[in-house]
């Protein structure tokens, strides 16, 4: 237990003090404690990054992709479980096929397809490439596989006698889903949520085929700009790492309650 907490533990603590250090002291001494306790590196970063416009980028692309992902993927799940026919398994099969898949095969002829959509011209055309919505579209599309596998394990807990009653009571199938199905799948809802943001918010590669110009950058894009050629400004970069990870550590916590059992339902009883 203790080598592990050491292992998990150890690279993030060498990030933290590294990252009030200067060069010469990171290069002389990467255990030891800073001289002084600074923050003058941390707005350096902040500023060469432009962190808040780059924090605004992930917030909005992350964000919007998390809550289509969930509203999607669990309505297609609970469809598919609730018919259990041929065709239902087939889609579903499909769908856990496409986990098998890797991004790095695919992402050439995607980038390629979808460089060719574009309509109007101007700040105002539509275009899939280097725009936030291109991105967001992709994100739904990757995340959705795994999303309905754990969503579709999940939804045979929830007793169909609930189903049931909410349609003797006047509910249709729209609002049976919302008042009854979807509050009862709280717990997995969390995990899916918490395992795409932790996956998009850290997702270097395809924001860095997908955005080109600079404003549209997200944090990983921008961190990325302090690893140079031939110089890396490592007290920088790591002040751009903690400044990166923050917001997924406090996400992280305050729903990490729901993690353990809601990946347990959705992988046992898939």
């Amino acid at each position: 237990g203790w080598l592990l907490s050491l292992m998990v533990i150890g690279p993030v603590y060498i990030i933290v003090i590294n990252s009030f250090k200067t060069r010469g002291q990171i290069f002389s001494d990467q255990l030891g404690w800073p001289e002084i306790f600074s923050f003058e590196f941390y707005s350096a970063a902040a500023k060469q990054m432009s962190y808040l416009n780059s924090l605004k980028n992930s917030l909005l692309i992350v964000g919007i992709s998390v809550i289509f992902i969930v509203l999607i993927a669990s309505m297609a799940a609970w469809a598919l479980a609730r018919r259990n026919t041929g065709g239902s398994r087939l889609l579903f099969y499909m769908f856990l096929a496409t986990m098998l898949i890797p991004f790095q095969a695919v992402m050439i002829p995607l980038i390629q397809y979808f460089n060719s959509w574009r309509i109007g011209s101007g700040d105002f055309a539509f275009r899939m490439i280097d725009s936030r919505y291109g991105l967001i579209f992709m994100n739904i599309g990757f995340g959705m596989s795994l999303s309905i596998f754990l969503y579709h394990g999940f939804v045979k807990s929830v007793p169909l006698e609930m189903e049931e009653s909410a349609r003797i009571d006047g509910c249709n199938q729209w609002m049976t889903f919302w008042q009854v199905v979807f509050p009862n799948l709280l717990p997995i809802t969390v995990t899916v949520a918490i395992l795409n943001v932790i996956n998009y918010w850290n997702d270097y590669l395809l924001p860095s085929l997908v955005l080109r110009k600079p404003a549209l950058r997200t944090i990983p894009l921008s961190t990325f700009f302090f690893f140079g050629e031939f110089n890396i400004q490592w007290n920088l970069a790591l002040a751009g790492l903690v400044m990166t990870i923050i917001p997924v550590i406090i996400f992280y916590l305050l729903a990490q309650r729901y993690i353990i059992s809601g990946v347990m339902a959705g992988a046992v009883k898939g």
